[in-house]
């Protein structure tokens, strides 16, 4: 891939990562409710009328390094969007690195 492309692919890669919070936001601005899909097992039951028996065995079983999006303290206003921007951020910084690492590995199998 020459330079301009991936010049290319990480501004857009760049974009969808500002981008990322919007969908958390809005509905919450708008008085939606959660974003679709950030749903835990009482909001699923309360919009569905049940809680299939699978999800509520497995729903204690993994809870988020960072709860909601944001931390301590930072629930109202500006810090609760810089918690969300931040999460976005940290977890694509993770999921590039593990990415670029492993292609690494992949690389230095094929000499």
């Amino acid at each position: 891939m020459n330079k301009s492309k991936l010049r290319k692919l990480w501004i857009g890669l760049g974009i969808l990562i500002l981008l990322t919070p919007v969908g958390l936001i809005l509905p919450g601005l708008f008085g939606a409710g959660g974003a679709w899909g950030e749903w835990d097992a009482s909001e699923i039951r309360e919009i569905t009328g049940y809680l299939p028996e699978g999800l509520k065995k497995l729903s204690d079983l993994w809870s988020a390094p960072v709860s909601d999006y944001g931390f301590a303290g930072w629930s109202k206003g500006v810090k609760a969007y810089a918690g969300y921007l931040i999460s976005g951020v940290l977890g694509v910084a993770i999921v590039v690195a593990a990415a670029y690492i492993l292609g690494k590995l992949l690389k230095r199998g094929e000499r």
